[in-house]
Order: structure tokens, then sequence, then C-alpha cells
């Protein structure tokens, strides 16, 4: 397995070190002298050796460059990060949950296979499997194990309530994830099973949890912020601080995936903060999602049209600039106003809160 990936990115080259997230910044010639060494048999040059020490403690004096940095070919879409909903199952109830009905289906494993190839020849650098929660899938270990061998850093949203199982940890450790971020829905277990409407939940999260800050994973906390669990926020941030890992906060919810209103019912109203201003985003520039059947959209929320990635191949992504140019059109129920030119969410997003009958201060400045 590699010890380094060495990429193209837009107009710049990258080394990157599986597990970390760190990123060391090499000149297009420092690029193509790796790609002569590894075709050659040839030796890490000094630059190398000396940068990868700085950067990660890592040895590589007189060690090839083959087998031990793998080198990326430039995507031929200008797509850099993607992210693939493996499935949509999940082993919690959230109410809260914008996937709304939560079937488990998806690819088979030869269609998996295909798309993770797929993926990795548009150019994609940064990956990250989601769901659902993607470690109930029969086929995640698998998939996990290739997206990495690809040469890709991947990131995993997860619920944890997997992570306590030792085949789990063991792929981890022996190929570390860019990032593990575990959403967090209470302090106890009374608050955290009445989030989930799961039993046992609170259970299997505390072991994960432990299992993979034992393990030395690079862990992330998302505390998801609900009216079931808003008086345990300090609770949250506080245990997420006594681990010493990050944390961030989600708080806004949002309607699901077909504009069903019942995530809202969940919101917290002490949390209902105004939004910053929509600036625009890479959606389907350099980013694009993938659903559990390999279609690729611009974004998790702007679902269509959308492109199967499997079945169109690679050169089909070209077409996501231009359907995200025109989703980020006024339409509908938003024709346009004075204070357009600072909505506080993007196109998409305000055509599920209409669909979802949202109340405007959920998302429009009119509210």
């Amino acid at each position: 397995m590699h010890a380094l990936i060495a990429s193209p990115y837009q107009d710049e080259h990258m080394l990157l070190r599986p597990g970390s997230t760190k990123a060391v910044k090499i000149p297009q010639g420092h690029f193509k002298v790796l790609e002569h060494a590894a075709a050659f048999g040839e030796p890490s040059p000094d630059w190398l050796t000396n940068a990868v020490k700085r950067a990660w403690g890592l040895d590589l004096n007189g060690r090839p460059v083959a087998g031990n940095v793998l080198i990326r070919k430039p995507g031929g879409t200008g797509h850099s990060r993607a992210t693939y909903e493996i499935n949509l199952g999940c082993d919690y109830d959230c109410p809260e949950c914008y996937l709304g009905e939560k079937r488990f289906e998806g690819l088979d494993w030869d269609d998996k296979v295909k798309l993770l190839y797929a993926v990795r020849d548009s150019g994609v650098i940064w990956f990250q499997f989601t769901g659902g929660e993607p470690l109930i899938d029969p086929h995640f270990k698998q998939a996990y194990r290739l997206a990495t061998e690809l040469g890709m850093m991947v990131e995993i949203l997860s619920n944890g309530s997997r992570l306590h199982q030792p085949e789990l940890i063991d792929l981890f450790c022996e190929l570390p994830p860019e990032k593990l971020t575990l959403s967090l829905y209470g302090a106890t277990q009374e608050t955290y099973e009445k989030a989930t409407k799961t039993r046992h939940s609170y259970k299997k999260f505390c072991r994960g949890l432990d299992a993979a800050v034992e393990a030395g994973l690079n862990v992330k906390l998302s505390l998801v912020i609900i009216k079931e669990n808003a008086h345990e926020q300090d609770a949250m941030r506080a245990w997420a601080d006594r681990l010493g890992v990050p944390w961030s906060e989600y708080a806004l919810m949002s309607p699901t995936i077909t504009g069903g209103a019942e995530p809202l019912a969940n919101q917290s109203p002490a949390h209902l903060r105004e939004r910053q201003p929509f600036t625009g985003c890479p959606a389907g520039h350099t980013f694009y999602h993938l659903n559990p059947f390999g279609r690729a959209s611009i974004c998790k929320v702007g679902r269509d049209p959308s492109i199967s990635l499997v079945d169109d191949g690679v050169g089909a992504l070209a077409q996501l600039g231009g359907i995200a140019d025109s989703l980020m059109l006024r339409t509908g129920g938003c024709s346009g106003c004075q204070l357009s030119g600072s909505c506080r969410v993007c196109r998409p997003m305000a055509k599920l809160m209409q669909e979802a009958k949202a109340p405007l201060k959920n998302y429009c400045q009119h509210g």
C-alpha cells in the first residue's frame, strides 16, 4: 500500500498522506520527476525525503518512489471532490434526518467497482462515504479499501454504531481515513436515544467512539442540535473537548430530499439563526454527489437532473457545470426581489423549502 499520493490539483500539484489532513504543495517539475522515478524504479529524490520527513515524520531515504508514492493522473472534468451515498439505509430512525424514508438499496458489487474506478478517473482526490449509514452496507469494507487503493483521500460520515467492531477498526488502522466524522445526538443515554428513536444506540455509539479514539483515528464530532437535545449542547461540546477531538455543530434543519417537511418540526427554535448570504459554491463544477445507484448530481440537495456515472461514463460529468448554473436560476415560487442579491440559501434549497411549505423565517429574509 502506498505511503503517499502525488496528484495534480487544479493548476497545482500536491503530496498527500492517507490518514492525514496535511498537504504539501510541489512544483510541476517535481511532479514530473516523481512520474519518471516511479516508471523507472528510481529512488526517492532528496527534496522528497526532506519534505515528507518535515510534514509527516516519514522516512523515505533510500526507498524507491514506486510502491511508496502513488502517482495520480489528471482527471478530464475538473472535479476534485465527490460524495457517495453508498446506500440510504440506516440503523437509526432519527426524525430530523433529511433523507426521509431510508430504504436500503443500491448498486451490486460489480457496479460499485465500476463506479469507484470512474470516480478515480474523473480526477477526484477527496472522496466521502456517506448514507444512510455507510458502515452497514455489506460492501462497505471492500469499497473503502478499493477507494483508498485507487489513491483517494477518504472521509467517512457515520453515526458510529458499528465502529466497535474489531474488523472495522483493524481496517481503519491499516488504511486510515483522512477523517472520520461521527454524528453526536446527545450527551446522555436518555437524550441520545430520544433523538435517534433507537434503543441501545447510545451504548453502541460510546463503544465506537472510544474504539476510534483509542486507535488514534482522525475523529471529528458533528453535534446535531435539535429540540430533543438542545439542553445538552454544552455537555456535548465538553465531551468532545475532553476527548481532544475537533467538533462542529449542525443546527439548521432542512426538508427531506423529496421536499417533505418532517425534519423541520425538530428544529430547535433557539438555534434558528440567520443563515449567511449564499455567495456561490463549487457544486457541479469541481464537486459532485453520487446517490446509491451511481447517479451523479451537483450536490445532495440539487439531485435532478442527474447522470449515470456507471452507464454514461466519466465524460458525462461535463454536463454538471451547466446543470448547476441552470439550477441556480430563480424559478417557481421565488421570482426575484430587491433582496435576491443576498439570498441566504441556494435555489435548490429554497425549492425544497417551498415544496415543504416551510416558514419563510427558516430560509428567506422576507421571514
